[in-house]
Order: C-alpha cells, then sequence, then structure tokens
C-alpha cells in the first residue's frame, strides 16, 4: 500500500491524529534511523515507512490518509553491543512507548527476545511481529458535557482501593457482557453500592496496558494486579467491554465522567518504577528496542545487566529527562485528557532515587511540584521499594501524602494484643504526628490503611496465622511471612460460633478504628463484606473467584457491609473525626461570654480509672485499655465565612484485652452527659444510642464511642 510520508512534527511524541492523516514522533537518541510499520485488523504487518526527520532526538513524520483505528508499531536500527547497554534489533516490532492504546497480546512463544537464547550477546534475527501488541491510532475527541473534578480536600476523602474486574464481575445486577469492566465499574448499581457506603474517591489497581508474564502462562495462570506496565498512556484493554482498537479509552473516559457526576473521584494505582520488559534476559517489547541505555538504569560498570530497586529486574532511569519527560507527559494526559483526580505511586521509593540513595531534591520531585496540571490532584506514595534504605515512611516531601505501613502494622499488632504498642498505637490514632507534623505537613499526609491488596484481606486477617500461596504455584514461597494475623484458635473458616462471633467483632474494631483515626482512611475492597482469599495473602496472578467479589452476602456479611456504611457516616459528618490540623497537646483558649477562659485539651488520654495517661503506663507493656477525648470544640479551623467550626465531643474506649474492662469516665469538655453512640461488641445493634452513668464497661476486644452532642447553636466561637 503507498503511503505519503510528510515531515511532521517532533511534538507531541507518539500517534496525533488530523483531519488528513496521523503525526508520528518516536525519541531515540541511539538510532541509526527509525521505521514506521503499519498492520491489518489481524495484526499483519501491510507496510513500512523510514522516518526521515529526527529533531532532537526526535524520529518523526506526518502519514496522509491514517486514521484512528490504524495499528502500527515502530522498528528501530542501532549499534548491537550488550556489554554497553546497547542493544537495538530491528528485527524486532516495538510497541510505542506514547501509545494511546494498545491492541493484542504477547505471544511468549514468538520470538520476541532479541537475543538468541544459546547465547544472551548475540542478535536474534527472527522478526517478533507476529508476538507482539500493537499501538492504536485513537480517536481524542470526546464529549465531556459538564464534567468537572469533585475536587474533594483529602482530609475529607474517604478512598476504596479495589480492582475494575473484580468489583463488578460476580455483580448480578450489572449486565453480563459489561461485569469486569469501565462500564461494569460505572453502572448505576455499582455507582449506587459506592454512594450508600460513603466512598469518595476509587483507587484503582494499575488500568495502565500490562501484560501476563511468560510464567504464569505456562502455569495456567494471569497476571491479575496489572504491575507489568506495557503502556504508561493506554488504559488496559481487556477491562473494555466493546474492543481494543481505541475503544477503551472512551469507556474508560464515560467510566470517569459517570463517577465524577456521582460525586466520587477516580485515583490511579501507577507503576513508573519498573516496566514489564524485565532484566537482561527480559523479552524486547518497547522501551527496551527504542533506546535501552536512555529508558533504563544500568549497572553503571557493567551495563549489560540491570539495576534493580523493584524486585522485577529492572528500574526506570528517572535521572534522564527523557524518561522523566515520559513519565511527567504521561501523568499530565491523564489528568487533561481522561479526568483522573490523582495517583498512587508504586514503590515510589525509586522514583526518588538520584543515584543511589532515596533523596528528598531528586528531579522526580522537583518537577512535580513546578507543574501547574498537578497542583490540584491527589499525590499519594508507596513510600517503599526493595533496595537498600527504600523504606522511606514519613520521609516524602510537602505536597504528598504516603501509604502509612506503620499504621497498619502497629493497628493490627494492639488488637492482636500484642506487648508494648500502646505509645505507637496513640501516634497512629491521632494522625502520625511523629510522621507528618514537623515537615510542614498536615495529619491527611497519612493514609491509613488495615489492608490492602497485597496481603491479607481483613477477613483473612482474623481467620489464619499462617499464608496459604500454594495455588500461585511457588510451592508457598511467595507473599509476606509476616502479618501480624490472628485465627483466633482455628485457622481459616470454622463451625466454632464463638470465634465466629470473635472474628466479626474483632473485623469490625478495624474498621472502627481505620475510621476513626485522624488521617485518610483507605478500605480495600470488598473487607466491608469479609472478602476471604483462602488464607492467600499474595494473589497478583488470581483472575478468579478467589480475588473476585462475591455479591451473594450471608446475614453475617451483610451486617458488616451495614456496619462499615454506618461508621463511614459517622466519620464524614463530624469534622472532630478527620481533622485538618495537628492536636496541640495543650489547652485551648475560647470566648465565652466575652471573657477568656481555659478549656480542656483539644486531644487527652485516660486509663480506666479515670485519670491522664502517666509516663509510666505509656512504655508498660501491659497496657491494653486507654481513652481517647476529642475536644469539638477546639478544631481551629474555619468554615468558607470565617466562622469557627465547632463540632460534639467524643470520647472512644478501647479495650484490646480479652476480659472486659470498666472505664471510669471523664467529664466531657462542656459538662454535657455522654452518650454511647456506638459499641463493636454488640453485633446486632452496634449503633444503638443509650445515655451513660459515671462509668461503663466495654468488653474484652472491643470499642466503645461516646459523644457529647453539643449543638452548633450552643458552641461558643473559638479565638
Amino acid at each position: 500500500m503507498s503511503r505519503t510520508l510528510l515531515p511532521g512534527k517532533p511534538y507531541p511524541l507518539g500517534a496525533t491524529a488530523s483531519k488528513n492523516g496521523t503525526n508520528f514522533a518516536l525519541f531515540s537518541e541511539g538510532a541509526s534511523h527509525v521505521d514506521l510499520c503499519f498492520y491489518d485488523e489481524h495484526g499483519k504487518e501491510t507496510d513500512c515507512l523510514t522516518l526521515m526527520e529526527r529533531t532532537a532526538f526526535v524520529w518523526h513524520g506526518f502519514v496522509n490518509g491514517i486514521k484512528p483505528g490504524q495499528l502500527y508499531n515502530f522498528r528501530v536500527h542501532g549499534p548491537w553491543d550488550p556489554k554497553r547497554g546497547l542493544r537495538f534489533n530491528a528485527a524486532k516490532s516495538l510497541v510505542d512507548p506514547y501509545a494511546k492504546a494498545i491492541s493484542g497480546e504477547v505471544d511468549w512463544k514468538a520470538p520476541i527476545f532479541s537475543y538468541k537464547r544459546s547465547d544472551p550477546l548475540k542478535k536474534d534475527e527472527r522478526d517478533s511481529a507476529r508476538g507482539i501488541p500493537k499501538s492504536v491510532v485513537i480517536q481524542e475527541a470526546f464529549d465531556w458535557g459538564n464534567d468537572c473534578p469533585p475536587e474533594i480536600p483529602l482530609p475529607d476523602s474517604v478512598i476504596y482501593e479495589t480492582h475494575v474486574k473484580g468489583f463488578s464481575y460476580r455483580n448480578p445486577e450489572v449486565p453480563e457482557n459489561l461485569r469486569g469492566t469501565y462500564a461494569g465499574l460505572a453502572h448505576p448499581s455499582s455507582i449506587e453500592y459506592l454512594k450508600n457506603l460513603g466512598i469518595t474517591a476509587v483507587e484503582l489497581l494499575p488500568i495502565h496496558h500490562f501484560i501476563d508474564e511468560g510464567h504464569l502462562i505456562e502455569k495456567g495462570l494471569t497476571d491479575y494486579w496489572g504491575y507489568n506496565t506495557l503502556g504508561y498512556f493506554a488504559p488496559m484493554a481487556r477491562y473494555c467491554s466493546c474492543g481494543d482498537k481505541g475503544e477503551q479509552v472512551r469507556e474508560f473516559k464515560e467510566m470517569v465522567k459517570a463517577l465524577h457526576a456521582a460525586g466520587i473521584e477516580v485515583i490511579l494505582d501507577v507503576v513508573y518504577n519498573h516496566t514489564c520488559e524485565g532484566n537482561h534476559m527480559g523479552p524486547m517489547l518497547s522501551w527496551k528496542g527504542a533506546d535501552n541505555a536512555t529508558y533504563y538504569r544500568l549497572v553503571e560498570d557493567d551495563p549489560q545487566f540491570y539495576m534493580d530497586y523493584t524486585g522485577t529486574g529492572n528500574s526506570l532511569n528517572v535521572r534522564n529527562p527523557q524518561v522523566l519527560k515520559m513519565i511527567m507527559d504521561s501523568l499530565r494526559y491523564w489528568v487533561t485528557h481522561m479526568h483522573v483526580d490523582g495517583f498512587r505511586f508504586d514503590l515510589a521509593a525509586t522514583l526518588a532515587r538520584e543515584l543511589h540513595d532515596v533523596s528528598k531534591l531528586s528531579s522526580f520531585f522537583d518537577t512535580i511540584h513546578q507543574d501547574p496540571t498537578l497542583a490540584e490532584v491527589k499525590l499519594i506514595a508507596e513510600p517503599w521499594d526493595v533496595g537498600e534504605g527504600g523504606y522511606q515512611v514519613g520521609q516524602f516531601p510537602v505536597l504528598w501524602a504516603e501509604w502509612n505501613g506503620k499504621y497498619r502494622d502497629t493497628v493490627r499488632r494492639f488488637w492482636k494484643g500484642d506487648a508494648g504498642q500502646l505509645s505507637d498505637f496513640a501516634y497512629r490514632l491521632t494522625g502520625s504526628s511523629d510522621l507528618y507534623q514537623f515537615d510542614g505537613r498536615k495529619p491527611y499526609a497519612s493514609i491509613n490503611f488495615i489492608t490492602a491488596h497485597d496481603g491479607f484481606t481483613l477477613c483473612d486477617l482474623v481467620s489464619y496465622n499462617q499464608k496459604h500461596n500454594e495455588a500461585n504455584g511457588d510451592d508457598n514461597r511467595d507473599g509476606s511471612n509476616h502479618n501480624d494475623s490472628w485465627n483466633m484458635g482455628v485457622e481459616g473458616p470454622t463451625d466454632d460460633q464463638e470465634i465466629n462471633t470473635l472474628r466479626e467483632r474483632q473485623m469490625r474494631n478495624f474498621l472502627a478504628t481505620l475510621m476513626l483515626s485522624q488521617g485518610v482512611p483507605m478500605l480495600s475492597g470488598g473487607d466491608e463484606i469479609a472478602r476471604s482469599q483462602k488464607g492467600n495473602n499474595n494473589c497478583y496472578c488470581q483472575d478468579n473467584e478467589l480475588t473476585w467479589m462475591d455479591w451473594n452476602l450471608d446475614d453475617g456479611r451483610e451486617r458488616l457491609r451495614e456496619f462499615t456504611c454506618r461508621i463511614i457516616q459517622l466519620r464524614l459528618a463530624h469534622p472532630n473525626l478527620h481533622r485538618r490540623k495537628f492536636f496541640q497537646d495543650r489547652e485551648v483558649r475560647r470566648r465565652s461570654d466575652g471573657s477568656l477562659v481555659l478549656v480542656e485539651k483539644d486531644a487527652a488520654w485516660f486509663n480506666p480509672n479515670g485519670n491522664e495517661v502517666s509516663d509510666e503506663e505509656w512504655n508498660a507493656g501491659w497496657t491494653r485499655a486507654i481513652a481517647l477525648l476529642l475536644n469539638g470544640c477546639t478544631l481551629q479551623v474555619s468554615d468558607e465565612n470565617g466562622n469557627a467550626i465547632i463540632d460534639d465531643s467524643f470520647l472512644l474506649l478501647i479495650n484490646a484485652a480479652d476480659q472486659g474492662v470498666e472505664f471510669a469516665l471523664p467529664p466531657s469538655p462542656r459538662g454535657k452527659p455522654w452518650r454511647q453512640i456506638l459499641d463493636t461488641e454488640n453485633i446486632d445493634d452496634p449503633f444503638v444510642s443509650m445515655p451513660t452513668n459515671g462509668s461503663i464497661i466495654v468488653g474484652g476486644r472491643a470499642l466503645k464511642l461516646l459523644s457529647d452532642e453539643v449543638s452548633h447553636a450552643e458552641a461558643p466561637a473559638l479565638l
């Protein structure tokens, strides 16, 4: 087929369709020349054009008549010298690093490796096109209508981590052809469920286009989580209900638009730390063939090999301006073209490595912080990687929130009954000021979570002492051995009603702690209905009923769902439960009848005797019961009109001991009587409201929440 090739433009990178054709641009500093190849709908190569223009290492050309839906890839010519990190091989078809959509799957039986399997230093000259996915020219126009981001302040957020497929695949209220897709997540029944639960943002496991690893396919498994990225601009095609020739882009946009209309934000879990191409023995699919030495961090004195801070074989070379530009272009694209509201950065410490050490002053942070497009979106770090010095909880810069792994570990250990957790538990409950207060950040820098996709579900956390990952085909060697879980005496499901009741109570303790802690709660999807993975704590390759949400709820799972709805509603209704400022641990002055008086501390800790906790008690390993008073008159924030915001005061009574504990109640800040509004021990009616006397008994392994129910008309203004 004859094509007309014009010089085109070096920017933007990737394929950009217009009225008369499409502009193509690919960065490759080390290439000698670049071929642009087209494919028919069956993936058969029809013709190739050599891009004649190069500007600032960008090879570019405009091809008349190329319309959206056209499949294409690149072939890049250049030197082959793996010992120097040079791996150019024009026999290998390459997915465009800037492809906006990707069609097809990797065929691991095809010659997709750039080297001969008998000798990794020798080039394999066989054509890989039949085994490589194809890039797609897309139609970028979309009618967003009146769509606008909900712009929910982070401290007012409740995040729901979920999987596009797993969320709706078994939901009978979603039409069968839409289950497990972007359209399934956008279906009215899905949105109604999220709204009723009280969710303000969905955090989606990776939807950047990814591939299934060869060793998984050999075992009859697939990549479920999606941390194996092939395209940083392309939504995953398998989550589209209607095709992979660009339809996935439109369906993703429709999903975002529907969620926004319901007031729900969309946060993407993004994997900019590594790619799907693995180490020196991995396949050649995109970046490795485009310019290996540019895109990857190579071992300095032996560039045949890759630096691996991620445990996946490679690490992107964020020190290189072009790689940093690709990441920034990707982030901006998802905000401006796809309207997402934020990002959770997988293994974010890898992105901060300038040389070897993690640096707050890395160019990655500098670039993000000055970018106006990203100024209003949510930036959440997973603040660790697997490299030396990679655990960086509490060390990220201002403007960033973090998955607080210390919160997860401490809360698990405290409710399990481990000794010596009280002091750390107090920090976690009040926003982790020890981690975030002294670097300009606020309590909402802490993304609090008990469970996440990686690890036990909440149900399994209270049902298993050991991991059970046999289904992954790795002899149970994968996954963490340190889960801080407790099975209550029986491993896995049981008919023992006493144990089942204790497990349900313990799940409520975890959920209540999560929603009553300062910071931002993240709920792992399905925990609200006791989703179990049968003790598998590493379900990255389980795309089946082990991970999909089961919507057939028995009485116990329905009770837990209702409990979760109510505790989230309670949190959202009270600014005292999601403060914007850290507690000052001092008395705060307020105005009353024109005079200045002193009121109680903004927060205070009490032992069961009603006295403030002593230093000895904080450090005692035996302490399991404690009370936290949250003064609703000391929020120290104002509404849009400048009026001081006040709220009810709360007294949280916590007992992680086996037996019940009687608490003497301290007076409420305004002398109002305390009223019980939550009891996790009460399985049938945990939110029953009742008056209290001077003392109250909290059952073993339970918590109660009391309120003074201050009316706003009576509350004084603050100074």
